[in-house]
């Protein structure tokens, strides 16, 4: 598998969370796809692992297994048709330019919180 493949398929991954997030909201899916869908979606954006990504080879499975397995239970849960609507909004989404501002806020929060935490414990 090329890198370009591989990159490929990570782009498709994060599509489909970004679709699973949208299926979670929809009042069209029964209730049971949306409880797996946030459950998905909330694993894929969690900074918390199963197993920690430091551990060689098996910190990366969780990432490799679980969330396209997630993605294909909460896909076969919905009715017809409506993942590929989603997919659809999801691209749409994922065309929109980065808000930089909103990064650079972020990254001044955390610079912020570990002055403070430094200040404090010194």
């Amino acid at each position: 598998m090329s890198w370009d493949q591989i990159r490929q398929w990570a782009m498709v991954v994060k599509r489909d969370v970004c679709a699973v997030y949208l299926a979670s909201r929809d009042p069209r899916v029964p209730w049971y796809a949306k409880l797996i869908a946030v459950l998905v979606a909330a694993y894929a954006l969690s900074p918390i692992d199963l197993i920690p990504d430091f551990i060689p080879v098996i910190g990366y499975l969780d990432d490799l297994l679980l969330l396209p397995l997630g993605i294909l239970l909460v896909v076969r849960l919905l009715p017809p048709g409506l993942m590929a609507e989603h997919r659809a909004t999801a691209e749409k989404y994922s065309g929109l330019p980065r808000n930089w501002v909103a990064a650079g806020f972020i990254i001044i929060l955390w610079v912020v919180g570990i002055v403070f935490l430094g200040w404090v414990f010194f």
